[in-house]
């Protein structure tokens, strides 16, 4: 039948059986030797024989390898024709090695190390194949002197070395063409390139930052590379491919470049719905609308509008009511260049830079609580230096955060619970900031890879300095009705990866932070602070709810609220063991540490929190937890449960932080209190 158990167990769990007549010993036999050969065996011969049993056919070869060759001398061609001196002039850098074991595999790679040099020097239309590696076993010793030539019938267009012709650029190209288009006309010349666009769609200065092949130069595959990554990346097309013609003009090889380019489509229109759920009881929704323009000022330039709205609700635990909703707008151009005044800067790599402006608003409103105006504003640059490395650059940061139909209520939960006036302090920051980040993890044929992301966070300090501003005189300055904040901060991202096996890897990671705030600041902005707790931080805690050190809000807060505690300096450290488990089903175990802590005490007594400063006893105030979890991979995203426990809670007295003894899994109020079930979409490092 074409289903059921006996279906299954015949085509996913059997096999078809082998027959003993398909078995073709000689074969094998030639097969193994031709290997042995080709690693410097010359002198292996290989056996092999079957014997039977219950119906049963076995194999045996037997392998006698004798010596294994050495290079004795590696010689490169001496004629005085170009290619010649070329394949010579790589000999340097040749893989072959003297008193190097013979290799076929290793001849190989050299025949593609001299091609890929010989392409760097104009010869175009060469090949691996036109290059003969001559072996000479017979001078004794078990050694061969190894001969690198050119074939004989190596052709006259292989031979020669090309130069760039003229460059021709169609922005505008169809597939549905049958064949490539080699019009002429129309063109326009910029600079040193053509380019073919009879309704103007995007400016020739577009091009000029791609195209690295110049007329006249010598051809070479590494701008022919550059050139397609670039018109790539720029973002506007949606294929790109190019194809070289050769010229004869007066004897001189010659090659026209022409480049096809299938631009997406100018406008588009994307609406995304959104389904949310904490581990902080809150369960919502979000929907959004995003228009994006891919050529807005001819330029490629990229004109996103975004406009969303949301809500979250809590469906269980003690703040069911205190409904949180959003609205927001935000519009972004991206430009594929350095906008820099009176000046033309570039990249030389494969990546385009890009000048970013941002400009936002959001409506927070916390039914009940308060509502939030926030304004954004960012203005800054963003390249990549290489494949691994990737810098971002904000010129001018900008976030100003109004509190708007503050309750009661909240005023006078804030009397109980003063961490809670955080949340609606006026702020306003103005700055610049910079983020480098280091990435080896998309090379796959790494055993084991690492992350790190560095980044630099200054505001105020120009403005505080030349206003001589000092909070601990008083002499603090507003700007827009709120106090503007002045401080350093650093913080660093250093994730690694080690492979314990196949399916198995051991993912760490360490997360520090300081903000230094001074001049009009006691502490760092609400929305700077750090934080700790959480589905992607410590999973044993509660969202935001580890510290500030061993500071703890009474319990009586807590049963009403769930209060953001934000620190100045944050310290987070975890390990996790991955593996799989059985088809999409992965598992995982995992420990994490941290906390996070204020810079300096708060100059209002009132507004104090006991063990929240940060001092030298700041390991001996690091919470602890400890859990399982299971991920399932679909592919298009990884779904992830942890379940968690803490292990060491720093805001109980000294030598009773550990918990160890009070776990108890068949305690209802234990599991009540203690356990944290935390759904996510994604790894969490």
């Amino acid at each position: 039948k074409a289903k059921g158990l006996r279906n299954w167990l015949k085509n996913k769990i059997g096999e078809p059986p082998v027959l003993a007549s398909s078995l073709d010993l000689q074969k094998n036999e030639e097969i193994l030797q031709n290997r042995l050969e080709n690693k410097g065996y010359f002198q292996s011969v290989v056996k092999g024989d079957t014997t039977s049993k219950n119906r049963k056919v076995k194999a045996e070869y037997t392998a006698f390898s004798g010596p294994q060759y050495r290079i004795n001398t590696v010689n490169f061609p001496n004629d005085s024709s170009d290619l010649e001196k070329a394949v010579k002039g790589t000999s340097a850098k040749t893989l072959l090695k003297p008193g190097e074991p013979y290799n076929l595999d290793v001849i190989k790679g050299e025949r593609e190390r001299i091609d890929q040099s010989l392409k760097e020097k104009g010869f175009y239309y060469f090949g691996p194949d036109y290059l003969l590696v001559k072996v000479d076993s017979t001078i004794g010793r078990h050694l061969v002197d190894l001969f690198v030539t050119i074939k004989p019938e190596t052709p006259t267009l292989a031979r020669q070395i090309y130069t760039i012709g003229d460059v021709f650029v169609y922005p505008n190209f169809s597939l549905a063409q049958t064949q490539a288009d080699t019009t002429k006309a129309g063109a326009v010349q910029f600079r040193d390139f053509y380019v073919i666009d009879k309704d103007s769609t995007f400016k020739p200065s577009v091009f000029s930052r791609s195209m690295f092949f110049h007329s006249g130069e010598v051809y070479n595959r590494k701008d022919h590379n550059l050139s397609l990554n670039r018109l790539t990346t720029i973002g506007s097309f949606k294929f790109v491919k190019n194809r070289f013609e050769r010229i004869d003009s007066a004897g001189r090889p010659t090659l026209d470049a022409f480049y096809y380019l299938t631009p997406l489509p100018k406008k588009s229109l994307r609406g995304e719905v959104l389904g949310t759920s904490k581990s902080n009881n809150l369960t919502g929704s979000e929907l959004s609308l995003s228009w994006r323009n891919r050529n807005a000022f001819r330029g490629a330039e990229q004109l996103s509008i975004r406009a969303y709205s949301g809500f979250e609700v809590q469906v269980s635990g003690t703040q069911r009511g205190y409904n949180t909703y959003r609205l927001g707008a935000e519009a972004t151009l991206s430009i594929p260049r350095f906008v820099v005044p009176f000046f033309d800067f570039n990249t030389s790599n494969e990546f385009v830079p890009r000048t970013k402006f941002l400009l936002g608003y959001e409506l927070l409103n916390k039914r009940k609580l308060y509502s939030l105006n926030s304004f954004r504003a960012q203005a800054g640059y963003n390249w990549k230096e290489s494949q691994t490395k990737e810098h971002e650059v904000n010129l001018l940061s900008i976030n100003y955060v109004q509190p708007a139909n503050v309750t009661q209520q909240f005023r006078d939960s804030i009397n109980q619970n003063i961490t809670l006036e955080k949340s609606i302090e006026k702020q306003f920051i103005m700055g610049s900031t910079y983020s480098f980040t280091y990435s080896n993890q998309a090379q796959v044929a790494r055993q084991n890879n690492m992350y790190f992301n560095a980044n630099l966070d200054m505001a105020g300090n120009i403005w505080g300095l030349a206003s001589g501003a000092n909070y601990k005189t008083n002499d603090t300055i507003t700007l827009f009705n709120a106090k503007f904040a002045q401080y350093v901060r650093v913080d660093g991202d250093l994730r690694y990866y080690y492979k314990l096996g196949r399916n198995s890897t051991l993912a760490n990671r360490i997360i520090a932070g300081v903000g230094y705030p001074y001049g009009n600041s006691f502490e760092l902005p609400f929305i700077k602070q750090y934080f700790a707790g959480g589905s992607n931080s410590i999973r044993a805690f509660r969202a935001r709810s580890v510290g500030p050190g061993t500071y703890r809000p009474a319990e009586s807060s807590l049963n009403n609220f769930l209060p953001d505690q934000s620190g100045d300096v944050k310290l987070e450290l975890n390990t996790e063991y991955r593996t799989k488990l059985s088809g999409i089903v992965n598992g995982a175990l995992f420990v994490d540490a941290g906390n996070v802590w204020l810079y300096r005490k708060n100059p209002d007594p009132q507004r104090q929190k006991p063990g929240a400063t940060f001092s030298k006893a700041f390991l001996n105030q690091l919470a602890v937890g400890t859990g399982v979890g299971l991920r399932f991979d679909l592919s298009f995203l990884i779904l992830r449960t942890d379940l968690a426990f803490p292990i060491r809670k720093p805001w109980l007295p000294q030598g009773n932080q550990w918990v160890f003894n009070q776990v108890s899994f068949a305690d209802r109020n234990w599991r009540r209190e203690n356990l944290v079930f935390n759904l996510a979409i994604g790894y969490p490092f």
